[in-house]
């Protein structure tokens, strides 16, 4: 029974995609005369896609408004009362209550909960060297951020950029700049972009930035980041070079942001993010969620908790969240790791385990590649695409797939995510019934092409 009588108080803290979700969930399953609900959010925006951002400054979207699903005037129709630019700053654990700032007066005040949601999501890394929060360096994490950033190349007269990282955002924001005709250098630390896929995969899409003319400098670590007589950043220093820089953006990936939960004495897992169970209720808190880009799942293929930052996954958690809070049940079992992208017109996917990810679970396996078409090889449009697959040595279960090619390459990860949740082997999925015409996929599909070897290099193992 909370202070109002019988009516609950569920405090959301995060207005992005799980906070809201939840908040949402919960007020359709519950009116606000058995659920108060109070959202807190210090930024500008509420409910936006994150992923858009890349997009937007690159001009696809032309509109920062697109990237907004729903504003704050929409959710306090719907009697949310969400407080903007408002910091929760302390989580009161024993007295069920939360510390907020009001972002513009500096003003402090508690309120109390029956019910907590943390979805406080993630925080852009930034590395630790001089310069690093120059003016002019940037993280995009947040529309806040896609806004500084727009500004930022908007005052700026120089037309040279360097983006720190080469994972998703480092190399959808390199080619945003260069569509919007900058000079983009991407520096490195990887052998190849794109850590999520092995290096061999990863060379494809080095060869395809290349193409657009971005200057990719593999194997390397930014030292510093030197500023001129203003103080806005020049160029990035690496050991052995310089790099001149007008503007720097950073891609090298998000830690969950748990700060608050932490000093909260709330459990976090070995990626500092929190640790919940199947209905996403923080591991030994009867009355605290979480949701969303704070928190670390469970890799279905590995076993193991991982954190992975995206959209697909806060959304579905704060439903998952929404729907227990409201008195309903919903469980949230856990990720294959898929995830899509693209630069120009290559598209990259990716889903399961990599070389390296099953070998340091202890996984034995076989890893094949094969070359294939996006149709039929005498249909016209018919592009190439290279499929690499992972089985399971003795068992031949499916461990992975990346794929990278041109038009039709992405999307066809989603047959190897349902195959990987469904725990098949590559000899099962040799007789999936895909679909077939020859506008979209040769008589073989490329997925059963790479299954077919995948499933042979397994018997002769046997």
């Amino acid at each position: 029974m909370s202070m109002n009588g019988a009516r609950e108080r569920l405090v959301v803290i995060g207005g992005d995609a799980a906070g809201m979700s939840a908040a949402s969930q919960a007020r359709r399953s519950r009116g606000p005369d058995e659920l108060e609900i109070v959202a807190f959010e210090r930024g500008h925006f509420t409910s936006y896609s994150a992923c858009g951002i890349p997009y937007w400054v690159g001009g696809d979207v032309s509109d920062r408004d697109q990237l907004i699903a729903r504003t704050p005037r929409e959710h306090r129709e719907r009697d949310i009362d969400l407080r903007m630019r408002t910091e929760v700053t302390e989580i009161d654990v024993a007295r069920g209550r939360v510390r907020a700032r009001d972002v513009d007066s500096g003003t402090e005040s508690w309120t109390s909960y029956d019910k907590l949601v943390i979805a406080t999501g993630a925080r852009p890394i930034r590395p630790d060297m001089p310069g690093a929060d120059a003016p002019g360096v940037h993280g995009v994490q947040t529309l806040d951020d896609g806004q500084a950033l727009l500004d930022s190349l908007t005052r700026t007269r120089g037309r040279r950029a360097v983006v720190v990282g080469a994972g998703y955002i480092g190399v959808e924001m390199a080619e945003a700049l260069i569509n919007r005709d900058y000079e983009v250098a991407v520096v490195n630390r990887g052998s190849e972009p794109m850590s999520t896929l092995d290096p061999d995969m990863g060379r494809l899409v080095h060869e395809a930035m290349e193409g657009l003319g971005i200057t990719m400098v593999n194997d390397t670590e930014v030292t510093k980041v030197l500023t001129g007589d203003d103080g806005r950043v020049r160029a990035v220093a690496t050991e052995d070079a310089e790099y001149p820089a007008d503007v720097v953006v950073l891609g090298i990936g998000v830690r969950p942001e748990t700060s608050l939960a932490a000093a909260a004495g709330l459990p976090l897992g070995a990626h500092r993010g929190l640790l919940t169970d199947l209905a996403m209720r923080v591991r030994g808190h009867e009355n605290i969620w979480a949701g969303g880009d704070c928190v670390e799942v469970l890799d279905l293929v590995s076993g193991q908790e991982r954190h992975i930052a995206l959209g697909t996954h806060a959304n579905k958690h704060g439903q998952v969240i929404g729907t227990n809070v409201g008195g309903g049940y919903a469980t949230f079992p856990g990720v294959v790791g898929t995830a899509v992208s693209k630069v120009c017109d290559l598209e990259i996917a990716r889903t399961g385990l990599r070389e390296k990810d099953a070998r340091r679970v202890g996984l034995r396996f076989e890893a094949v590649t094969i070359e294939s078409t996006s149709r039929a090889g005498y249909y016209p449009g018919a592009s190439p695409m290279t499929v690499k697959m992972l089985a399971e040595r003795r068992t031949g279960r499916l461990l992975g797939v990346q794929i990278v090619g041109r038009e039709g390459a992405a999307k066809r990860v989603d047959i190897a995510a349902v195959a990987l949740t469904a725990g098949m082997t590559v000899e099962q999925m040799t007789a999936l019934d895909l679909g077939y015409a020859p506008p979209f996929s040769p008589v073989w599909d490329p997925v059963l092409v790479a299954a077919r070897k995948a499933s042979k290099a397994v018997q002769q193992r046997r």
